[in-house]
């Protein structure tokens, strides 16, 4: 039975995704890493909320600008209020699911079969090759393996069902027989999950969080599969058209909470799900740096949090490197940092040089126990 990917690292998952957690928007500051003392959360509200008015009888609030407050107080005085005060009851689930225990960071290894991929598109030409490639990487230390057939680069055109089944399915089921790694399918269309889950894929990655194909959660959910649920506006046709974001981490918070809501409305588990701040998918330079900086936030979802960096093009704006193929050193710069803000598991090409890096900032992280 091939090992599940997300289980262990949803373990203690708490219900954050109901109408009050939605409309309260709370997030757990990235201060929090700090170590003992107060605890600072960060509250989006509705500035005539009842619940927040409940709140002040408990908490020291400074108003910071008309929606955005800091609350400041012991985890305590949270847990006090939890029975008789919904809002607090959110607030210590966020606080609870932000701290919960951490999993050895897993490494995610990138198998493209496309031929227009924006780092390796073609490098692959046959499945037997791709085979080849994807047991190399579990060789070099790869936890879960990802085969996808259609490229999702900024202004990438879409490819038939067809097409795609043909170049994924072949790869899929071969590593499957070799492998006992779990193999996602890196797709947004229900057929093409069905197939490669009929050939032994047990996760599906989806950057459009299931928006793109209505029939992708439900089937995810009568399988008992796992999902990534990622961040994106648009396509990969059009999303870097102009993003705009006011608040780029409450945005894609709001976004996330809102398609993990819509997963299990389709019947898909908590502890199958994990999310995607979509790094490079319809963000800007400083949308990106935004995000990864502030990544901690993100597990006040209390679900495992999948990165990928690899080798985009952010990157090479920052260092000046042009060929995608060579951003091999920038990349275990950002995976590095992104495994100490929080990041469970890195979607990445160079299998060996993350698991290298990985291994030093967990152990920096943890005070000595590498991953």
């Amino acid at each position: 039975m091939r090992s599940r990917a997300f289980d262990q690292a949803a373990s203690g998952t708490t219900d954050l995704f109901g109408a009050l957690a939605s409309a309260l928007e709370a997030r757990v500051l990235a201060a929090d890493q700090a170590g003992p003392g107060p605890e600072h959360v960060r509250l989006l509200f509705d500035p005539a909320s009842v619940e927040l008015d409940r709140l002040r009888e408990g908490l020291t609030i400074g108003t910071r600008s008309p929606r955005v407050a800091e609350l400041t107080g012991p985890r305590a005085a949270l847990a006090a209020l939890r029975d008789e005060v919904p809002a607090a009851a959110v607030l210590l689930a966020v606080h609870d699911a932000a701290h919960r225990p951490r999993v050895r960071a897993r490494i995610l290894g990138v198998v493209n079969v496309t031929p227009d991929s924006f780092s390796d598109g073609g490098h692959l030409p046959t499945p037997e090759r791709a085979v080849q490639h994807g047991l190399e990487l579990v060789h070099r230390g790869a936890d879960l393996l990802d085969v996808g057939g259609e490229s999702t680069r900024p202004g990438a055109a879409p490819v038939s069902a067809e097409e795609e089944l043909e170049r994924v399915l072949p790869v899929v089921d071969a590593l499957a027989q070799e492998t006992d790694v779990p193999i996602s399918i890196d797709t947004t269309k229900a057929s093409v999950a069905r197939a490669a889950m009929d050939h032994g894929a047990t996760i599906v990655n989806d950057v459009s969080a299931g928006r793109i194909d209505p029939e992708l959660l439900p089937l995810v959910a009568e399988r008992d599969a796992e999902v990534v649920l990622m961040h994106m506006r648009g396509t990969p046709r059009d999303m870097q058209g102009g993003p705009l974001y006011e608040d780029v981490l409450r945005e894609v918070t709001e976004h996330l909470r809102q398609r993990v809501a819509a997963a299990r409305a389709a019947g898909v588990a908590t502890n199958r799900i994990a999310v995607d701040p979509g790094i490079g998918f319809g963000k800007r330079l400083q949308d990106n740096l935004a995000l990864l900086r502030r990544l901690f936030e993100l597990r006040s979802l209390g679900l495992p949090i999948v990165i990928g960096v690899s080798r985009k093009s952010f990157l090479g704006a920052l260092s000046g490197t042009e060929d995608a193929a060579d951003r091999d050193f920038e990349t275990v710069a950002a995976t590095a940092l992104a495994c100490a803000h929080g990041a469970d598991v890195h979607r990445v090409h160079d299998v060996d040089a993350a698991r290298r890096a990985l291994a030093v900032a967990e152990a920096i992280r943890t005070g000595g126990s590498a991953c």
